[in-house]
């Protein structure tokens, strides 16, 4: 199982803290208000709970700024993605020294042992046979 980095748990961590918190401010907009008010009708929710006045606002928002995004430089996107690409191999788990030491030394002892293997076979095994069938050791 992989390991998550400090910014991803940092990530989790807040949207925890964040949901406790929307939680609590329920209960307590719950308790201040009036049972009159309660019987008040909300109005439904469609589907996944969006409300229609929210989709069409969120589709808005995106034409807008498909169309601010047409009209970006390609230097402006070509920054913009080189600050990407940093921001992202920030986020990156690098292997520690000790790591890459373990998994290098697994490589090279498994590289050996097959190699091994293959020769031990080719040699005593496989050629011995093709030798005796082509009737050259006769």
């Amino acid at each position: 199982m992989a390991h998550k980095s400090k910014t991803q748990r940092a990530k989790a961590s807040a949207a925890r803290a964040a949901r406790k918190e929307a939680r609590a401010a329920e209960e307590l907009a719950k308790e201040q208000k009036p049972e009159v008010e309660a019987a008040v009708e909300t109005p439904k929710k469609r589907f996944f709970g969006r409300k229609k006045e929210e989709q069409s606002n969120k589709a808005a928002a995106t034409a807008t700024k498909s169309e601010k995004k047409e009209s970006a430089p390609a230097k402006k996107k070509k920054k913009r993605f080189l600050s990407n690409v940093r921001s992202e191999m920030k986020r990156v788990t690098w292997p520690t020294k000790q790591d890459v030491l373990r998994w290098s030394v697994v490589v090279v002892c498994s590289l050996l042992f097959f190699g091994i293997v293959v020769a031990v076979l080719d040699n005593l095994i496989i050629t011995p046979v093709l030798v005796g069938i082509s009737g050259l050791g006769a």
